[in-house]
């Protein structure tokens, strides 16, 4: 272990530690005995998220719902936040610097990017014995397929936040603005760009909403199965290789995005369009469709109104390419992840907390609040009205989605089921989305030929950076779209032939290997 933690300073030498990180005492106070149960103190880090409500918190650990959940659960809490945009950045500093809190949020799996080799390093502890002891809800709820994402040589070393449906992104459109250009729903790539064309008659200042680095933005590699993501690998004449190396179609996806580019159906500087702005650009009615979470929809609406009062937002199929599917790829059945860190004293305690996450009273508590401030009691049944204005919705998605540490985030169950729009958002789940969606050949650990050559390695949701930068130069017309087979032959050079030949070889072996769900 110190010897990694001596390579990681001498990458990262100088570099400065995650903002906020602090080592809170955790000796027991000396006195006379009391009958109140001591609290279970401990810090964790949570990446941001772009939440509203997160970033402008100017101390998050004094606010009113981490100090009721402390309340709850007889906890001290200590949370280190990690900027979301620069979250792997972050997470290899405080490994290099050694200052690590008692719990660290991943963003998935043990062999995640982020985690930077921490778990194979015996930075974190096995979990085990501490949740056959502590852990029962979450080891009776949390499906398999989810613990096998934190399993690590035979030990469970995280517990995981879940989906119990990995087709979780969706295309949104405003419904009202699709209404007054007269068109039905488009399906195919030809009448999605029929739709963006007749946006921008209306004046929609971005038909097609874009974000930097395609995230978020990419249905239309979605439509021709080219997602140049880190799971998105397929089997060609007995060669195991990544999607993007699908010459013809990835040229078909990017000529599309080259025409909406050229036709102002996306805006122009798409490619430098951050989180937040993406998102008060949407907010504002200055866009016409876009990529989204599905369970955001209803929230996302209701802030929407504030300024455009007749909005609609509807969720529909994603485009379809030439083998008549699409969609976005699917997430792995673990989201966010909590490592306890090696010799923390108070582990058995952290775990309870973690169980409780799962218990009625957590669901009530994050779903609607505090009883008689948010929400009310008539008749034995919770009456709750969900938040109009924009900094209380902010508000509510922080408690039910950020707050909420382990819980299925494919939805949130007893909001939805309370209206006629929640239901409404639960069929889109059963119907549109369990229909479509891209997945690909995946390895886990991470193929060491990624591992050591970081400039060809994509992350979950965006492309190797020796891709993403011929891929914006391609939509702007600053390279020849057909050149796009010497861009791979570049990738193959620097590396992605002994990426293709481990996949290869570790495929025909079985070794950590996970088909294709769809």
């Amino acid at each position: 272990m110190k010897k990694w933690i001596g390579i990681c300073l001498a990458i990262v030498m100088g570099a400065t530690v995650i903002a906020g990180c602090s080592n809170k005492d955790k000796e027991e106070t000396a006195g006379g005995a009391s009958n109140t149960p001591q609290k279970t103190e401990f810090s964790i880090s949570m990446r941001t998220l772009a939440f509203n409500y997160v970033e402008k918190s100017p101390d998050l650990n004094k606010d009113k719902w981490v100090k009721k959940l402390e309340e709850m659960t007889n906890t001290d809490l200590d949370i280190v936040l990690v900027p979301h945009k620069e979250f792997e950045q972050k997470m290899v500093q405080m490994f290099a610097t050694n200052d690590i809190p008692d719990v660290v949020q991943g963003s998935g799996g043990v062999n995640g990017k982020e985690m930077a080799g921490s778990v194979e390093a015996g930075v974190f502890m096995p979990l085990d014995d501490l949740l056959q002891q502590n852990g029962q809800n979450l080891l009776k709820v949390i499906p398999k397929e989810a613990w096998e994402n934190v399993t690590y040589q035979g030990k469970i070393y995280a517990i995981p936040e879940f989906l119990s449906n990995p087709s979780r992104r969706a295309t949104w459109i405003r419904k009202d603005l699709l209404d007054q250009t007269g068109l039905q729903v488009p399906k195919t790539v030809d009448e999605y760009l029929t739709v963006l064309r007749a946006f921008n008659k209306l004046g929609i200042e971005n038909p097609y909403m874009g974000r930097q680095d395609f995230k978020y933005a990419d249905a239309f590699f979605g439509a021709y199965d080219v997602f140049p993501y880190l799971t998105m690998f397929e089997e060609v004449n007995g060669q195991v290789q990544p999607k993007f190396m699908d010459s013809e179609n990835m040229m078909k996806a990017l000529q599309t995005y080259n025409t909406m580019y050229t036709e102002g159906l996306i805006n122009k500087e798409f490619a430098t369009i951050n989180p937040t702005n993406y998102k008060n650009a949407i907010l504002s009615g200055k866009a016409g469709m876009w990529t989204m979470n599905a369970n955001e929809l209803l929230q996302w609406e209701q802030q929407l109104k504030a300024t455009t009062p007749s909005a609609k937002l509807e969720i529909i199929p994603s485009p379809v390419g030439p083998d008549g599917k699409g969609g976005s790829y699917l997430y792995g059945s673990a989201t966010r992840t909590y490592f306890i860190k090696e010799g923390t004293k108070n582990a058995a305690d952290i775990v309870k907390f973690f169980d409780w996450m799962l218990s009625e009273e957590a669901e009530t508590f994050f779903t609607f609040g505090i009883k008689d401030e948010t929400y009310k009691e008539e008749n034995g049944k919770i009456v709750y009205t969900s938040p109009a204005d924009s900094a209380a919705i902010d508000e509510e998605r922080y408690r039910q989605s950020f707050l909420w540490m382990v819980q299925d985030t494919t939805y949130n169950k007893g909001v939805l089921n309370m209206t006629e729009e929640g239901r409404s958002l639960i069929n889109v789940y059963d119907t549109i989305l369990a229909n479509e969606g891209r997945d690909g050949i995946q390895f886990d650990p991470r193929l060491d030929a990624l591992v050591k050559n970081p400039d060809i390695a994509p992350n979950s949701d965006t492309a190797p950076p020796v891709l993403l930068t011929h891929m914006v130069k391609m939509v702007y017309g600053k390279e020849p779209i057909s050149d796009w087979p010497k861009v791979v032959e570049e990738w193959l050079s620097k590396g992605g032939n002994d990426v293709i030949k481990e996949a290869t070889e570790k495929y025909n072996n079985k070794a950590g290997v996970t088909m294709p769900r769809r």
